[in-house]
């Protein structure tokens, strides 16, 4: 796992599309406070193949989360919000702009840190 800083969160989001027509695939609660999603998306830096990306959020203070039996229900053409805001990573499914929006989404994770790892489709 890689940590997502901050400042390449923009580069990131761009890079998947910010998820649009993604599939979410899995939501695991590690403890309380660590959790990890997976999502099939497609990675405009090889040329739109679709790869396994995993997202790791570690000191999580607050969220919303779906039932597992649920994932492949979700509407993913708005794609997700990943946004940091004051020294938290923020993550909704659907279009938001800030922290205290994204907790209208039906999905979302505020934790104190995000890591990322890529893994082939």
């Amino acid at each position: 796992m890689r940590p997502l800083l901050a400042k390449a969160l923009p580069q990131f989001m761009q890079r998947f599309d910010n998820f649009k027509e993604g599939e979410f695939r899995s939501l695991e609660v590690i403890s309380p406070t660590n959790m990890k999603l997976i999502f099939a998306l497609q990675d405009s830096s090889k040329e739109f193949d679709w790869i396994t990306l995993e997202l790791e959020f570690e000191g999580v203070s607050d969220a919303r989360l779906l039932d597992s039996s649920k994932l492949h229900l979700v509407d993913m053409s708005s794609g997700v919000s990943i946004i940091h805001e004051e020294n938290n990573f923020a993550f909704g499914i659907d279009n938001y702009n800030n922290i205290s929006n994204i907790k209208d989404s039906i999905c979302y994770i505020i934790a104190s840190s995000l890591k990322y790892k890529e893994n082939s489709f």
